[in-house]
């Protein structure tokens, strides 16, 4: 015991500041709580929903100026309805209205199960071109058990009422003929108006899983 004193004491300066070395994993393994102003990493974890059987989700409260981005984490979200597609629409009246402007790009990559097909697409159909209407970010999902979509969705500075509100979709999910199909998308919200809701639905019918919502310092 006395050499693990003698140790730890010569990791301390004379003004009684420790030295970097006297932190280690196994000295700090036990700790349960921390100074507020010691960072614990640079995702912030504001809200998480879960649909079951849902028509949609929505985030109506915690999107202001505290963050410059905002990131939603979808995992495990399965259409209850055959070939539809689960996208997003923005609000500016704290969820009133689900009609934001947008203008965006698409493209996706897909393989086959058996390695028959392996493409790379750009897919204007999934473009918008000055819309209001829901911007779809997992396409053609289908009701089978094992079929199902993950991925994120970044919202960059949606409180600004100086500039447009960019934002960019990466998904991953099974689509209908075995195909593991990766969507891109990017886009951006043609408003000055903060941005402070944010809706999650189905083209058509309700859906299951879980949507995480970050702010990112």
């Amino acid at each position: 015991m006395g050499s693990i004193t003698r140790s730890f004491a010569n990791n301390i300066t004379t003004s009684g500041v420790l030295l970097p070395a006297s932190l280690t994993n196994n000295s700090i393994a036990n700790v349960t709580a921390y100074n507020a102003s010691v960072s614990t990493g640079n995702m912030v974890l504001l809200s998480s929903q879960t649909a079951s059987n849902s028509a949609s989700i929505s985030f109506t409260t915690g999107i202001n100026s505290t963050y410059k981005e905002y990131q939603f984490w979808f995992i495990d979200i399965h259409a209850r309805t055959g070939a539809t597609d689960f996208g997003f629409n923005l609000s500016t009246d704290s969820g009133s209205n689900y009609n934001v402007t947008k203008t965006s790009t698409s493209f996706r990559s897909l393989q086959r199960e058996n390695a028959t097909d392996a493409l790379l697409l750009y897919d204007s159909g999934y473009d918008l071109a000055q819309s209001t209407g829901f911007q779809n970010i997992i396409t053609g999902l289908l009701t089978t058990a094992d079929e199902n979509g993950a991925g994120m969705l970044q919202l960059f500075n949606p409180a600004s009422t100086t500039y447009v509100k960019h934002y960019i979709a990466n998904t991953q999910y099974l689509l209908a003929g075995d195909y593991s199909e990766q969507r891109f998308i990017g886009g951006y919200g043609n408003t000055t108006s903060a941005i402070n809701a944010v809706r999650f639905q189905m083209s058509s019918g309700n859906f299951d899983g879980t949507i995480l919502m970050y702010g990112i310092v």
